[in-house]
């Protein structure tokens, strides 16, 4: 039983790292995709710009309006719920975060597959809309859903985690006669 209860302790922290990471992420990298280019300094928009280029991502090197949609989500729901998660995890056994968390989850799982449908399917060199910007060998594609993809798996993780752990699960409570 001891086992357990620290494999979910440390569960719980890999998590609140995962959300106390994803705060600078947003901030510094993804939401210059979608608030004006004035708001951040040379060495951030070189950064980006460095990332697209290395990694051949070309929804952030010039965000379709779909991708720019999931940006926006990114700000007004995801970021303001990363500092809650981080402390709810970091913390341990907050039962509040539960549903939060499992919206939070299901949400980003969504997001993930237009985004790794569309690195691995899309032609690049023919879409207009990515004006011919984008990985070009499968090897490059894989690279690319490599960086992606743990913003899929860790969310399922936490799904599965809130789903089954007891030191998440409400007890009902009854009433005395």
């Amino acid at each position: 039983m001891m086992g357990a209860l620290s494999a979910w302790r440390g569960l719980e922290w890999l998590l609140g790292l995962y959300f106390l990471s994803h705060v600078p992420i947003t901030l510094f990298l993804d939401l210059q995709g979608v608030l004006p280019r004035e708001l951040y300094p040379l060495e951030l928009r070189n950064m980006l710009q460095w990332y697209t280029k290395e990694f051949k991502d070309p929804l952030l090197q010039d965000p379709p309006v779909w991708y720019k949609s999931f940006l926006f989500c990114e700000l007004v729901l995801q970021l303001p719920f990363f500092p809650i998660a981080t402390y709810a995890f970091f913390k341990g056994g907050r039962k509040w975060i539960r549903t939060p968390a499992i919206i939070y989850s299901v949400h980003t799982m969504t997001t993930l597959i237009p985004i790794l449908s569309t690195f691995l399917f899309e032609d690049f060199s023919k879409a207009s809309v990515f004006k011919g910007q984008g990985p070009e060998t499968f090897h490059e594609r894989l690279t690319l859903i490599s960086v992606y993809a743990p913003y899929f798996f860790i969310p399922l993780l936490i799904l599965l985690f809130m789903l089954r752990s007891p030191q998440y699960k409400y007890e009902e409570k009854r009433k005395k006669k």
